[in-house]
């Protein structure tokens, strides 16, 4: 099964270090816990996404404790592509990508789901392209030369041509306007492969981060409102509204780095509105001030030392046996407590 999938990611374009000899048995022994087997999932499910519109995305792993978080991303991609093998969409999602036979399986099922999108684009070029408008980068390049005027390049032009002209088209444009008009650039640093990988890094673990935290408020914002019948919309583009990549880090000017208070001249000319003139009466005063607050009553009595009644009482009473032994006070009378006990007790239901 290894050498069929080697040949099957060798054919459809994957150029990653699990064509080595041994890497990708490596990988998938380590499963969900080995970054290598990640990155793989990761790079397929993107040239997926070119042919289909998923909703799930799966993003690589930089390290062993991000397995967790893989697997519950491929869980949500599984359920989206309606995958028939019960091992990979049933039982305990943080256990199943984490045994060989299970990872093969998966890389195999994401491989077959790859090689049928292309087949069916294949199949259907004009109507394909004609839906989809051309691929990201096309639709960028092409917004680039229609903001700068520029005609449509010829068939035979090179990429190093075509570069050159939106190079001379950007200073002709950045001529006729005043030298701090764009601004200095953010990032000013010369930057060679190895800041590039680290900063991908640092990137990638932030997009992750976000997205779980939107997942979870999205989460949350189902089960409050499940308590209403009307319960009906559509979240499906939410979780993919901001995606940051590194090209927005080298995008980024001076002025970004400017915090400004939200209470400032400049910033309410924007904001300002008529709810901000709406004055609220007088409220009801709750209190909760701590100052004004008494401290309570203890719950028990303070503790005094206990004091001794007077001594040798048998001449305030007369009779009874044991007076002399003492009474608690000028009104005990006899007995070996100072009360009288009768000689017969009647109980009555």
């Amino acid at each position: 099964m290894e050498t069929d999938i080697i040949d099957s990611l060798e054919d459809l374009g994957y150029q990653g270090p699990l064509l080595e000899d041994g890497a990708l048995e490596a990988a998938v022994s380590g499963g969900a816990a080995a970054p290598e087997f990640t990155k793989v999932c990761a790079w397929i499910v993107s040239e997926l996404k070119l042919y289909c519109h998923l909703e799930e995305n799966v993003h690589a792993t930089n390290c062993p404790s991000e397995a967790e978080g893989f697997q519950l991303e491929m869980s949500g991609l599984l359920s989206e592509l309606a995958c028939p093998y019960n091992v990979l969409t049933t039982g305990d999602v943080t256990q199943r990508l984490l045994n060989k036979t299970n990872c093969l399986l998966l890389i195999t099922f994401l491989i077959s789901e790859l090689e049928a999108s292309r087949m069916i684009l294949v199949n259907k070029p004009q109507k394909a392209a004609q839906e989809a408008g051309g691929s990201v980068v096309f639709m960028e390049l092409k917004g680039i030369c229609v903001s700068l005027g520029m005609s449509k390049p010829p068939a035979n032009i090179t990429m190093f041509q075509f570069f050159s002209g939106i190079e001379k088209k950007l200073k002709e444009a950045l001529a006729k306007v005043p030298s701090t008009h764009v601004g200095g650039p953010l990032m000013k640093k010369a930057l060679g492969p190895v800041h590039f990988e680290k900063i991908e890094a640092i990137n990638q673990a932030l997009v992750n981060e976000y997205e779980v935290r939107r997942k979870m408020l999205l989460k949350r914002l189902d089960v409050t409102v499940q308590s209403f019948d009307c319960y009906n919309y559509s979240k499906c583009n939410w979780l993919w509204l901001y995606k940051v990549s590194v090209a927005h880090l080298f995008a980024a000017r001076e002025d970004l780095s400017k915090i400004m208070r939200t209470s400032s001249g400049r910033i309410r000319e924007k904001t300002a509105c008529a709810i901000n003139k709406v004055l609220m009466g007088r409220v009801p005063d709750r209190g909760g001030r701590p100052t004004e607050i008494e401290a309570p009553p203890p719950e028990m009595p303070t503790w005094q030392k206990r004091q001794d009644g007077p001594q040798g009482g048998g001449h305030y009473g007369s009779g009874g046996r044991g007076g002399s032994r003492g009474g608690y006070d000028q009104h005990s009378q006899g007995g070996r407590g100072g009360y009288e006990i009768p000689d017969v007790v009647h109980f009555t239901a």
